[in-house]
């Protein structure tokens, strides 16, 4: 039995950590290109956005105590070829993901060298990098973990800098909204569709919920508190990056570059060196568990058994982490940031319009009985988050969607080879 010691402000920490991660560091200059000023604005809504979601998953996630998040609810709601796929496009979603916050980060390491911007650097950075995880995780699950700690509050620490700095030196004549024309309803999408890069992660504290000392109250509670910080805390972000940066909508560092201008070398030094620890630390987790789910996709037999085994001596599942460390690499070497963090939101919005049909199944099944957190409204709130969904992917980049579609397929392909093979083994 699990002891249930997390409080519900503990939670709330835990989902802080979860939703901010590095993407925040590369997005400010990228929504105020497409919105100007009217993004910010636009965060508290997009925050409203990813809340219905974070509901939805609070409903589900409270009936599971076994390790597999998003793949494991739709196992169990429609099946294992549902599972398969679901399961398979977070794999993709992780991959790209990764590729996106490894070219953030050489884009911030290109304020120490401008030879960072040059393909060759990029190329044996991602290498380096990479083998420089892959080292860590591949030691075993515990030094991983430490990482992850040690790295987890660094986020925070060049943000509130950032914030606290910069407001001293805002222009608000750059935050006069008569000044600047609304964007347009297609613009107003994209700017929500790319901010839902920095609002993800909040699935990753609902895998606790057995752990959780209350959850029938503290999970709303820290949905609800959880969302009024982040919301605000990114708009202060945003707020600073126009207020204090004319340029901001052609930067590629955005933090780095604002605080330069209003704070000198030294201010530029210092959230450069927080951003690359921050990023670091969000690359370490995104190996860590990017890794598990090519593992635990073989543990119920739906990938090759080979991933499923353990290394004798550091209980790490280190051919499954051979083979997303060498995928990550191909991926990020043959993208930019924007570019992959668009993939990743198209797998992440597959995977939430999904899980949000799954809360009705799994009420359909488990009708009359008690399986955890019930939602109010929970059937309302699931259809809302699946035309959400729609939404959101009718605005996406059509040949970004046919390429999440045709690594889709290619996961089929796979899954189908390896279940004819079985049935004549």
């Amino acid at each position: 039995m699990l002891k249930r010691d997390i409080t519900r402000w503990g939670l709330v920490l835990i989902m802080i950590n979860g939703i901010i991660g590095a993407g925040i560091f590369g997005l400010p200059s990228k929504i105020f290109a497409i919105s100007g000023i009217y993004s910010i604005p636009i965060i508290f809504l997009c925050a409203l956005l990813i809340f219905v979601f974070i509901m939805i998953y609070a409903e589900v996630g409270s009936q599971f105590k076994e390790t597999g998040g998003s793949y494991l609810y739709i196992l169990k709601a429609f099946g294992e070829l549902p599972g398969f796929v679901i399961g398979w496009i977070g794999f993709v979603g992780r991959i790209v993901s990764y590729a996106a916050l490894i070219n953030l980060l050489l884009d911030y390491l290109s304020f120490f060298n401008e030879s960072f911007t040059e393909q060759n650097t990029r190329t044996v950075s991602i290498i380096l990098i990479t083998v420089f995880l892959f080292i860590t995780n591949y030691s075993g699950v515990k030094n991983s973990s430490k990482l992850i700690n040690i790295l987890s509050i660094s986020k925070l620490i060049p943000l509130c800098f950032f914030i606290i700095t910069g407001f001293f030196f805002i222009d608000f004549n750059l935050i006069d909204f008569s000044k600047s024309p609304i964007p347009t309803i297609s613009d107003f999408s994209s700017t929500i569709f790319i901010l839902i890069f920095a609002f993800t992660g909040f699935g990753v504290a609902l895998v606790n919920t057995g752990e959780i000392s209350s959850p029938k109250k503290d999970i709303p509670f820290a949905m609800i508190y959880t969302s009024i910080f982040i919301a605000v805390f990114y708009a202060l972000i945003q707020i600073v990056a126009v207020g204090t940066f004319p340029d901001l909508a052609n930067s590629e560092k955005p933090i780095t570059d604002a605080s330069n201008l209003f704070f000198g070398p030294i201010g530029g030094f210092i959230i450069t060196i927080g951003v690359i620890i921050s990023i670091g630390g969000t690359l370490n987790g995104n190996v860590l568990v990017g890794s598990r789910i090519p593992f635990s996709l073989s543990e119920r037999n739906q990938f090759p058994k080979i991933f499923s085994k353990i290394h004798p001596k550091t209980a790490v599942p280190h051919i499954s982490l051979w083979f997303y460390s060498i995928i990550v690499i191909l991926v990020s070497i043959s993208g930019t940031f924007i570019y992959l963090l668009s993939i990743s939101v198209i797998c992440g919005i597959l995977v939430y319009f999904t899980v949000s049909a799954a809360l009705i199944k799994l009420r359909l099944q488990n009708k009359n009985k008690n399986t955890g957190y019930k939602l109010k409204y929970g059937n309302t709130i699931a259809i809302l988050g699946m035309l959400i969904c729609i939404w959101l992917l009718s605005v996406a980049d059509l040949s970004k969607l046919i390429t999440v579609f045709i690594t889709i397929g290619i996961g089929l392909i796979i899954y189908f080879i390896f279940k004819t093979f079985n049935k004549q083994k």
